[in-house]
């Protein structure tokens, strides 16, 4: 059990915070969540869950694997017909209450978040939040998903129906776990889909809870199934399902190949989000306080564990010295500590992940970069035990440098200098990478000629991490393809018919 945040048990097993602080349950034992029940894996094995923020056991849960998945695809498409041809204005009434119910349990999914991922409770709130925004927005577009009318000729009536897909699987990552798993749920449910959720195996927590939230707002039982489990095992099966209609990930690359390739056995159609490498550009006339704070949030919020994280930080010639100094003096009072603390950055996801990013710190600086600040675990007492990192600065990084074009997912700044627009936009664009961009100038004119330039899926101008549910997001090369939030995520979930009568004469 967690230490500093568990510290007593009931007689049913049962841990919680301190009553000074946020209190949830973290019970000894997790199970699947299939047909609106808690079941054990039918192996009736069980893997470990962590506190990264101390190291020590979290939790036990159900190790789900080829079997239990098959039994929750089984149960979403037993669901589907009663999900599907339930009245549309019903079903977004019921994700409104989903809405409300999150709200009522922020509490306590916040602390579940963070003690299982790490972040600060702050963060946390703000992905309860979020999730509960998500479910509003679709579930007021659930009723508006209308066809449309073609005028083909006088004497036929052609017109579209906007219909579900079917059975929808969602593997999750761990950085965001509640909130980048309902990101695609909440329009596939919108849309009249059933669900299969495999959450990451470091963070299955929160998606359990949610389940319930779920239940209890009304959803039919089999419409919401969640298996925890690992990707080669559980993750793989659910890609490979052939009942499944429509796949949802969001991770690496090298497991995004490997979902496409499964799920082209099946001709099933995927919605892929695949990390980046995102640029930051800083023009000598932007607001420098704003731009300096825009850029702790992109690299450091979530200790730099994003997908969009503003990792390159591209700085105009005339202004790097005085942007690099107070860049230097800022990030050096980040307070970094467990997140039930809420500092301002919390521990990487496990021991295995920060040895890869201090590997890579290790790799930048023999390929040339040099290191100006952080690069190792701090040395405060209340980090000790846990996965934590520095907040970490690299200048002098060459575009070729493996730091400047392989995800990183941690807090390592590569800082880079150029002279005009276009270099700036050649620098941006030169990556394989293309999922988001942030622009700082007072410029608009030359605002809006960079963001056409630029080869991202969005591109945020005097901010970092703008944009809300209702603006897509996603990927321009190995970042992925299509898109969650927005009206665009809901045309995933549905397929078009078209039905054409012959009029009389």
């Amino acid at each position: 059990m967690a230490r500093a945040e568990t510290t007593s048990k009931d007689r049913n097993g049962i841990a919680s915070a301190p009553a000074s602080r946020l209190a949830a349950p973290i019970h000894e034992k997790w199970f699947l969540w299939i047909r609106d029940q808690e079941i054990p894996a039918r192996s009736e094995e069980f893997f470990t869950v962590m506190n990264p923020a101390t190291g020590e056991e979290l939790c036990q849960v159900a190790r789900g694997r080829a079997a239990d998945v098959d039994a929750a695809v089984q149960a979403a498409a037993e669901a589907l017909p009663l999900w599907s041809g339930m009245p549309t204005a019903a079903r977004g009434r019921s994700l409104l209450e989903v809405a409300r119910r999150l709200r009522e349990a922020e509490d306590e999914l916040a602390l579940l978040e963070t003690l299982n991922n790490g972040k600060p409770l702050r963060e946390s709130r703000q992905d309860v939040e979020k999730v509960a925004e998500a479910f509003e927005f679709y579930g007021g577009l659930a009723d508006k998903l209308f066809g449309a009318t073609i005028p083909i000729s006088p004497g036929y009536f052609n017109y579209t129906l906007r219909e579900p897909m079917g059975v929808t699987a969602h593997i999750a990552p761990w950085n965001y776990p509640l909130r980048l798993a309902l990101r695609s749920v909440a329009p596939a449910l919108a849309s009249g889909n059933t669900v299969v959720l495999k959450p990451a195996e470091e963070t299955p927590l929160t998606a359990l809870r949610f389940a319930k939230v779920l239940a209890e707002a009304g959803a039919p039982p089999g419409v919401f199934n969640v298996v925890p489990g690992f990707g080669p095992e559980a993750g793989a099966a659910l890609a490979s399902h052939p009942r499944v209609n429509h796949i949802s990930f969001t991770g690496s690359v090298a497991t995004g190949v490997e979902v496409m390739k499964r799920a082209a056995q099946n001709v099933v159609p995927v919605t892929l989000e695949l990390g980046g490498k995102s640029p930051n550009i800083v023009f000598a006339d932007a607001d420098l306080d704003q731009a300096l704070e825009g850029t702790i949030k992109a690299i450091f919020t979530n200790a730099g564990q994003v997908c969009c994280a503003g990792s390159r930080l591209l700085l105009e010639d005339s202004l790097y010295e005085r942007f690099l100094t107070r860049l230097v003096d800022r990030t050096g009072k980040i307070q970094v500590g467990p997140g039930i603390e809420d500092p301002d950055m919390g521990p990487l996801i496990s021991e295995e992940h920060r040895q890869r990013v201090l590997g890579y710190i290790r790799v930048g600086q023999e390929e040339g970069a040099k290191l100006i600040l952080g690069g190792k675990a701090p040395v405060e007492p209340n980090c000790q035990g846990g996965y934590f990192l520095e907040p970490t600065l690299l200048t002098e990084v060459s575009n070729w440098a493996r730091v400047a074009r392989e995800e990183i997912f941690g807090p390592v700044l590569a800082i880079f200098r150029f002279r005009t627009a276009e270099e700036a936009i050649h620098l941006a664009n030169d990556n394989p990478y293309g999922l988001a961009a942030g622009v700082w100038t007072s410029n608009l004119d030359r605002a809006h000629k960079v963001a056409a330039q630029i080869q991202a899926g969005q591109v945020y101008i005097n901010d970092f991490f703008n944009g809300s549910v209702a603006s897509p997001f996603g990927g321009y090369k190995r970042s992925g393809f299509g898109r969650e939030r927005g009206m665009e995520a809901l045309w995933h979930y549905t397929q078009v018919k078209s039905v054409c009568i012959r009029l009389k004469d």
